[in-house]
């Protein structure tokens, strides 16, 4: 499966193979791919995808980081808690942070 071709028919901009332990909605043992677009254009690349054999597991508009901010342990272990504590929340369905 050559996926810079996949993406280039599918209208995307861009992509980035994926496994399970990225991106956790996708089931264990399989390859997925992340498909990049404008925002205009996530339902068409969606249906394109899905007409051709794809699975969609989740099709959404979300950000990409283009920095991420070099932080100290001690500051990582912080945010991650409170990353934590926002995923937890039962009025939070989906969190991004631009922290690696």
């Amino acid at each position: 499966m050559d996926l810079e071709a996949t993406a280039i028919e599918a209208g995307a901009n861009d992509f980035e193979p994926l496994t399970h332990t990225q991106n956790d909605d996708m089931p264990e043992g399989r390859a997925g791919a992340r498909f990049i677009t404008e925002r205009t254009a996530v339902h068409e690349v969606s249906v394109w995808l899905k007409k051709n054999g794809w699975t969609i597991i989740t099709a959404e508009i979300g950000h990409l980081a283009k920095t991420y901010p070099e932080l100290s342990e001690v500051d990582r272990a912080d945010v991650g808690e409170f990353l934590q504590e926002l995923e937890d929340h039962e009025d939070v369905q989906r969190v991004w942070a631009a922290v690696k």
